[in-house]
């Protein structure tokens, strides 16, 4: 009763002085219409139980048809503006740095941590546009800005590695190691829950092709860690034990202690000359140098290693989940996956097994079923900035200080942009009449603010679905199962699937 108690007279006391200081600053500014809830919490457990029961949809309309497209709320324990629809998009995605910055909240600050990518500021959008010409061994003949050097440092170490020049070096590696995988995951089982195996296979492939996690035992611990951490990332940042967030914290803590001593390991190997900066992205952030040609800290290589494993492995995990669940339940859209795999590997010569960058080119229709799933259910329902200065949007006011939100519904569901938005149409990406405007379809972003993981996440997805659809076939256990969101959108039950090997048949 006494820890009830206190945490009644904290949010009393909160909710009084929030009145007291914010009282001046809202007499003054033109803010969105809107409610900004309860002190502390705001709105964030009804939006977090509408995601929940997969209603984020509902939760915008509810408030866009009282407010408009730019409303006010609270989420995640920061006063936000939520703006919807085309403009909007352009206007969170296609800001310089100087006036919303890639601040995220405090849940993400805490599991991210404080030198990830989305937390190193710096007027840095015209290099968004070329960073991907950069890689490890350039930097040092760049004239660069000490206050952007880390961001800069920071990005170009990650997309060496995942530009398409180097993708073209990790298929082959890819695709044993998901052969091995799924032959693992399935061997002396009829079932499976296929969320837990696609989580499994994304994480390893991060670990192992990206940062060179080769150890089993190692991986497995860890995965148990980024699972806690992940969930933490979108819940009420109240650190009391038994809640999701002081389990995020304490799992992020011992992923800390797992990895420095690879870190000490990898340092070692490097300086003796036994490993190249290369050889992964450990190996290039322990490589770095700043302006004084001095180390990067190991914290910024611990933030950013976080950050990275949950942007690479998790929304990876929840397209192909989405791709698995799309073809149990829609026999056509199957049929012409299955034939394009199929008249991929029946032109192969002689008796090589092995998928090629050339092959993967050619899986057009696939990677099609793939961006109608993410239209209508977008890994990412949106996202988070954070304003730097006062600013305006839509004749509203936004103060300093709070954020913004995206929101990818806001286009991707709108008639207006996309025929019968409602209708499952992969044909809507091929050369189309009516070509898609910038800033409407959002998966990985938009403009400065692409995510530069997305060509990993392609040949990912496509090399995973290639040996499914030709090494097995599969059935839902439960037809009707549903989707929900945990923040990201999963089947419900976690789509468990009776599987089998495939008996090469198909013509």
């Amino acid at each position: 009763m006494a820890f009830i108690a206190v945490i009644a007279v904290t949010l009393v006391v909160a909710f009084l002085l929030s009145k007291i200081l914010s009282k001046g600053r809202r007499e003054s500014k033109n803010l969105p219409g809107g409610s900004l809830g309860y002190p502390l919490i705001g709105e964030t457990l009804s939006f977090l139980q509408a995601q929940k029961q997969d209603r984020g949809p509902q939760w915008l309309e509810e408030r866009t048809a009282k407010h408009g497209p730019v409303f006010k709320t609270c989420l995640m324990g920061s006063p936000t503006v939520i703006v919807i629809g085309q403009a909007g998009n352009k206007f969170i995605l296609g800001a310089e740095d100087d006036v919303l910055a890639a601040k995220q909240p405090p849940t993400l600050l805490a599991i991210g941590g404080k030198q990830s990518i989305f937390e190193l500021t710096g007027s840095r959008g015209q290099d968004l546009h070329s960073c991907s010409t950069f890689c490890t061994a350039s930097f040092q003949a760049f004239l660069w800005r000490s206050d952007l050097l880390p961001y800069r440092l920071v990005k170009g170490a990650m997309v060496s590695f995942l530009k398409p020049e180097s993708l073209q070096n990790y298929i082959n590696q890819m695709d044993k190691l998901i052969k091995t995988m799924l032959l693992k995951e399935t061997e002396n089982k009829d079932t499976i829950k296929a969320v837990v195996t696609m989580k499994k296979l994304t994480f390893n492939i991060a670990s192992s092709i990206l940062f060179g996690i080769k150890d089993e035992n190692t991986r497995g611990v860890l995965f148990e860690d980024f699972s806690l951490a992940f969930k933490a990332t979108w819940s009420l940042p109240i650190n009391f034990p038994g809640t999701v967030y002081r389990r995020g914290l304490r799992a992020r803590a011992r992923i800390v202690d797992s990895i420095l001593p690879i870190l000490k390991e990898r340092r070692e190997e490097i300086s003796k000359g036994n490993l190249s900066p290369t050889s992964d992205v450990f190996s290039s952030f322990l490589a770095l140098r700043d302006e004084n040609q001095e180390p990067v800290s190991d914290d910024l290589i611990m933030d950013n290693y976080v950050t990275l494993m949950i942007a690479s492995h998790d929304t990876t995990a929840i397209l192909l989940s989405l791709m698995i669940w799309k073809l149990s339940t829609d026999s056509e859209i199957y049929k012409k996956v299955l034939q394009e795999q199929i008249d991929i590997t029946s032109k192969r010569e002689g008796e090589e097994d092995r998928l090629t960058w050339q092959e993967i080119q050619k899986m057009k229709y696939t990677w099609r079923v793939a961006q109608e799933l993410m239209r209508m259910i977008p890994p990412v329902f949106g996202s988070f900035r954070k304003i730097l200065k006062d600013t305006q949007y839509g004749g509203y006011d936004i103060p300093k200080g709070w954020q913004v939100f995206w929101a990818a519904y806001g286009t991707h569901m709108n008639k207006e942009v996309f025929d019968k938005p409602t209708e499952f149409d992969p044909s809507r990406f091929e050369n189309s009449s009516k070509p898609i405007p910038p800033y409407a379809y959002i998966p990985f972003g938009g403009g400065i603010h692409t995510c530069p993981g997305n060509e990993f996440a392609r040949v990912e997805v496509l090399t995973t679905i290639h040996n499914l659809v030709t090494m097995f076939e599969w059935s839902q256990v439960y037809p009707e199962e549903k989707i929900t969101r945990q923040p990201m959108p999963y089947p419900s039950m976690g789509l468990p699937i009776k599987i089998k090997p495939r008996i090469p048949k198909f013509v």
